[in-house]
């Protein structure tokens, strides 16, 4: 079965982009959301979110993610320009990707999402480094893409 992606992000052109990156990787983006509104109403249908961590209006990234993760059961991963903020959200992370960001550190963090899913005895602290700079992504010490 295909994996649905619900996309948080406030910023048009990012979330297009992002898109963009998710459905290239052979996913289903079933919304784009630009606030908690949009998002809660359509978490029931997805298994993964991409979740920008500094949302313009209303309650950011790290309680959206929270309501996602603990009342609907979907995987989050945050997507932000300022790590700083990752502390906020760490209980509830699967892993980061920090702005810029490339098209395979989407992926990779998609792709990790997906193996711990089928694969619940694997830990994300197990060789995966979760916090996805702007261009890398490692597992074990070697570069994953």
């Amino acid at each position: 079965m295909t994996k649905r992606v619900l996309i948080v992000e406030d910023e048009i052109f990012v979330a297009l982009e992002i898109e963009q990156i998710v459905q290239q990787s052979g996913l289903d983006v079933i919304a784009i959301a630009a606030d908690r509104e949009e998002a809660l109403a359509v978490a029931s249908l997805c298994d993964i979110a991409l979740v920008d961590l500094n949302l313009r209006d209303g309650p950011t990234g790290p309680g959206i993610g929270m309501e996602l993760a603990s009342r609907h059961d979907v995987r989050v991963i945050y997507v932000t320009a300022n790590p700083d903020q990752i502390g906020a959200a760490s209980d509830t992370a699967i892993g980061f990707v920090t702005k810029p960001f490339g098209p395979h550190c989407i992926v990779a963090a998609l792709k990790q999402a997906i193996a711990e899913e089928c694969d619940p005895e694997e830990s994300r602290t197990d060789g995966f480094t979760p916090f996805l700079a702007a261009r890398d992504a490692w597992r074990g010490g070697e570069s994953i893409h």
